[in-house]
């Protein structure tokens, strides 16, 4: 029984709300789902576990953070992995310049693929951990998903961002607790206006958002 389980595997349908969500991006997002449901379990992108909720659970709870950026910014997404959510968010926010931050070189190499099958040239790929960038750039926004607790993501991604720029964090159930454990860090890394918001409500999965302002000059 268990094993005819495994084997159920069929990719999610679309949602009725992925218009509204993706907007005048659907079509290139539909074109990266595609991709995904035929070869990113292949190339360890995905689970096979993914493919019945690749939807609900990475496309839109990706696409649940773009309305969150801001027109014209700079963002660095760190750990992009297999497009989520920094993929998924140039292709929303085009207005937008997105960093797509990740170490790994096959992850590397498609992000860049997908950059030139989807015609994003509001993107480019990183390839590195985020430290090695500390000191090179700055952006308006860090974004990162499904990467590590707070505690260790923090000190990651601050220096990342200018004075005065936010950290936009999609999160589990369990985000309260890793703000508890990551006082210390906030405090280090002067970070003010810390807080937990829950977004897609009505529209689809809720997820949770952990947002902070990174301050290093006080008034």
């Amino acid at each position: 029984m268990k094993h005819s389980e495994h084997k159920q595997t069929s990719p999610e349908l679309e949602p009725d709300c992925a218009v509204e969500l993706a907007g005048a991006g659907i079509d290139k997002l539909r074109a990266f789902a595609t991709d995904l449901i035929e070869r990113g379990e292949q190339l360890g992108l995905i689970g096979p576990q993914e493919l019945p909720r690749l939807w609900t659970r990475h496309l839109l709870n990706s696409a649940l953070l773009a309305p969150q950026l801001k027109s014209g910014g700079r963002i660095a997404d760190v750990g992009s992995g297999g497009g989520f959510p920094g993929l998924v968010l140039a292709i929303i926010r085009p207005d937008v310049e997105v960093r797509l931050v990740e170490p790994m070189e096959r992850r590397c190499a498609w992000l860049s693929e997908q950059l030139v099958n989807l015609e994003l040239d509001n993107a480019a790929v990183y390839r590195g951990r985020a430290e090695e960038f500390h000191g090179a750039w700055e952006v308006d926004q860090v974004t990162a998903r499904a990467v590590t607790a707070l505690k260790n993501l923090i000190p990651l991604t601050a220096p990342l961002a200018k004075d005065g720029g936010e950290l936009l964090f999609l999160k589990g159930m369990n985000v309260a607790a890793e703000v508890d454990n990551a006082q210390k860090v906030i405090r280090k890394h002067r970070l003010v206006d810390c807080g937990i918001e829950v977004l897609g409500t009505g529209v689809t999965e809720e997820t949770r958002l952990f947002r902070a302002t990174v301050q290093r000059n006080s008034d």
